[in-house]
C-alpha cells in the first residue's frame, strides 16, 4: 500500500494541472533590480506533504526551481543556472527572488501536495524600468527663420516596457505639421538586457515668435503603481532673421551738441546677427563711406551741422538723422588792461553770437551790473568789468571777457588840522586822491625836517588819509607834497603855538587869518586883566597915604604904571 501510494503521489505530481487547478491568475509586478515577492496564493491546507515552486517554458513545459517539506520541515533549490542564489523559499511557501530582470516575466505555479490532492496557484510575473532622464543632444548652435531647423534629438535609455517621447514649445506639446513640424520616433530593445531605448528626433521652422522660447521633451512609461513622465531641461536658441530696418543714433557726451564735443554715429539693423558694416552719408557727400556700425566725428564743427544718413552695403533701407551743433562767441572791444585819465570817456561794446538768441551779463568786481556807462570816468569806474552770454539749451556752454579799467589822476590834496583835548598838541589832516597811489610827505618850514605821519587808510575810490601830530612851541607851517607820475601837488598849513578853545579848521589856506585873530584877542584881553589889577592896587595905596605922600606916591605910581605897559607893549610885539 504504501509503495503504491508512491507511485500514485509522483503520478499525480506530473499531472497536477490536471487534478487540481487554482481559484486565479496572480500578478507580481516588481522594479528591475529589486526583489520579486510571489506569495503563494493558496491557504495552506491539513495534511500538507510539501509544497513546490515551478515556472513554465514558453512552449509549456515544467521547471521547478524551488520546494520545501511540511513534513521534515526542509527546503531545496533546484540546480537552475539563471535562478541560482536568487531564489529564497519562505515557512508560508511565498517565492522572493532577488535582483529582478525582465528574464524573470514568466508564469510561475505554486504547487501544495497532500496525500489526496494536488492544489495549484498561478503567479504572472511583471517587471518595469523607468527610463533614464530624457536629454536632448545634438542642439544646434542657432535656428534660421524660413527654414525647418534640426532642434535636437531626444533620447531616453533603458526603460521597460517601452514609452513614449513628446516635444514642448514654451510648455504646449508640438504635433507634427507639413512643412512646418516634423517628428520621428525611433525605439530600440537591448537584445542582452531586454530594455528599451528611446529615441524622437524633432524639426521646427522658427519665426522670429521663437526668441527666446524654451524647447523641451518628456517621456512617459510605466511603473508599478501607475504611468509616470520625466522632462528635460529647457533649450533656448538664438533666432537668426534678416535685417528689415535700419536706424541711426547719435551718441554724444551731453543731451546737445557743442562745437568742440566728440560724438559718434551708430548705424543699427534689426538683424539677427545684426550687420558689422554699412554705407554713411555726411551732410553733401553722395557716395558713401564704408565703415563699421559706428563712425565717430571728433572735435565737431558749426559747419558739420545737417542729415546724416546710414545704409546697408546694398544701399537698401536708408536711415537719417540731423545733427545740430550748437556755438557760442563773444566779442568784448576792448579788453584786456585799459588804463584812461580821469574825466575821459571810453567806448565799450560786448557782442555774441550764438546757434540760438543769447543776451550778455555784465559783473563789476564779481559783482552784478546793469550796463555799465563808460563816460566822464572817475577813479570809482576802475575795476574788473566780465561780459559774459550763457546757451542755457547746451550744458557748459559759456563765455566770458574781461576788461581790467584803470582811472589815473593827478594828485589832490587837502589839508585840515584839530586841537588835541590836552592843548598842546596839533594834529594835521591830510586827504590825498589820485592814481597811481600818490606819495605824501610833510615838513616843517621851521627846522625843514620831515614829519612822522600814521599809515594811510583808504578811503575809497583812490582817496586816502594819514595824520601828522605836533607839539609846536611856536607859530609854525607846515608844508605837504603829494606827487605820483603825472604830476604834484603842494599844499601848506599855518599852526600856532597859543592854544584858545576853537572848532577846528578844515581849509589850511585860511590858517594866517584864524592865527592873528587869535592874537589879537589874546593881546587884548592881557591888557584889560592888567588895567584892571593896577587900578585895584593905586586905590588901595592913595586910601592909605597923605596928601604929601599921595603926591611922591602918585609920581612913583605913574612910573610903575609906565614900566607896565612897556612890558605889555613889549610882551605885544613878542
Amino acid at each position: 500500500m504504501a509503495a503504491g501510494a508512491g507511485t500514485l503521489l509522483t503520478v499525480c505530481l506530473l499531472c497536477a494541472a490536471t487534478l487540481r487547478t487554482g481559484f486565479g491568475l496572480h500578478t507580481s509586478n516588481a522594479v528591475y533590480g529589486e526583489t520579486i515577492v510571489m506569495p503563494c496564493g493558496q491557504t495552506i491546507v491539513d495534511r500538507l506533504l510539501f509544497g513546490k515552486w515551478k515556472y513554465e517554458k514558453a512552449d509549456g513545459t515544467p521547471v521547478f526551481v524551488a520546494a520545501r517539506s511540511a513534513v521534515k520541515n526542509k527546503t531545496s533549490y533546484e540546480d537552475v543556472p539563471e535562478y541560482n542564489g536568487r531564489l529564497n523559499l519562505s515557512e508560508n511557501y511565498t517565492l522572493f527572488i532577488s535582483d529582478a530582470k525582465i528574464s524573470d516575466e514568466k508564469r510561475f505555479v505554486c504547487m501544495l501536495v497532500t496525500e489526496e490532492n494536488v492544489f495549484e496557484e498561478p503567479t504572472v510575473v511583471k517587471v518595469f524600468k523607468p527610463p533614464s532622464t530624457p536629454v536632448i543632444i545634438n542642439q544646434p548652435t542657432f535656428m534660421e527663420t524660413g527654414k525647418l531647423n534640426k532642434v535636437g534629438e531626444c533620447v531616453a535609455m533603458e526603460s521597460y516596457p517601452g514609452g513614449n517621447i513628446t516635444w514642448y514649445r514654451n510648455g504646449k506639446i508640438l504635433e507634427p505639421v507639413d512643412e512646418v513640424i516634423s517628428i520621428e520616433y525611433i525605439k530600440a530593445r537591448n537584445s542582452t538586457s531586454g530594455l528599451h531605448n528611446m529615441q524622437s528626433s524633432l524639426q521646427y521652422m522658427a519665426t522670429k515668435d521663437d526668441i527666446d522660447a524654451e524647447f523641451s521633451c518628456k517621456v512617459t512609461y510605466y511603473m508599478p503603481n501607475g504611468q509616470m513622465s520625466s522632462e528635460s531641461d529647457l533649450a533656448v536658441f538664438d533666432i537668426y532673421y534678416p535685417t528689415e530696418k535700419v536706424t541711426i543714433q547719435v551718441h554724444s557726451p551731453r543731451k546737445t551738441i557743442k562745437e568742440g564735443d566728440n560724438i559718434t554715429l551708430k548705424c543699427i539693423g534689426n538683424g539677427n546677427p545684426p550687420p558689422q558694416q554699412f554705407l554713411y552719408y555726411p551732410p553733401g557727400q553722395v557716395e558713401g563711406i564704408t565703415g563699421s556700425s559706428t563712425y565717430p566725428i571728433t572735435d565737431i564743427q558749426r559747419n558739420a551741422s545737417g542729415d546724416y544718413k546710414c545704409s546697408l552695403l546694398n544701399k537698401n533701407m536708408i536711415a537719417s538723422t540731423t545733427v545740430t551743433v550748437h556755438y557760442l562767441d563773444l566779442f568784448l572791444t576792448p579788453s584786456g588792461e585799459i588804463t584812461k585819465e580821469i574825466g575821459d570817456t571810453l567806448s565799450v561794446t560786448c557782442r555774441a553770437s550764438a546757434s540760438k538768441d543769447v543776451s550778455v551779463t555784465w559783473m563789476k568786481d564779481h559783482k552784478t551790473l546793469l550796463r555799465p556807462s563808460f563816460t566822464n570816468l572817475q577813479y570809482h569806474d576802475s575795476g574788473l568789468y566780465e561780459c559774459e552770454t550763457v546757451l542755457s539749451e547746451v550744458d557748459g556752454l559759456r563765455r566770458k571777457e574781461t576788461l581790467n579799467l584803470i582811472v589815473e589822476g593827478n594828485p589832490r590834496l587837502k589839508l585840515s588840522k584839530k586841537v588835541n583835548s590836552d592843548g598842546k598838541r596839533k594834529t594835521i589832516i591830510y586827504e590825498v586822491e589820485g592814481f597811481p597811489r600818490p606819495e605824501v610827505q610833510c615838513t616843517s618850514m621851521s627846522n625843514g625836517l620831515f614829519l612822522n605821519k600814521t599809515d594811510e587808510r583808504p578811503l575809497g575810490n583812490a582817496k586816502y588819509s594819514a595824520e601828522i601830530i605836533i607839539s609846536p612851541e611856536e607859530n609854525v607851517t607846515i608844508v605837504c607834497t603829494a606827487e605820483n607820475r603825472l604830476g604834484r601837488e603842494i599844499r601848506s598849513l599855518n599852526v600856532s603855538a597859543i592854544y584858545i578853545p576853537d572848532r577846528d579848521e578844515p581849509n589850511g589856506k585860511s590858517e594866517d587869518s584864524n592865527d592873528n585873530a587869535k592874537l589879537i584877542i589874546g593881546i587884548v584881553v592881557g591888557l584889560l586883566l592888567a588895567a584892571l589889577v593896577a587900578g585895584l592896587a593905586y586905590w588901595i595905596y592913595m586910601k592909605k597915604s597923605s596928601s604929601a605922600s599921595k603926591h611922591v606916591g602918585k609920581e612913583l605910581g605913574n612910573t610903575e604904571e609906565n614900566k607896565k605897559l612897556e612890558e605889555n607893549n613889549h610882551k605885544s610885539e613878542a
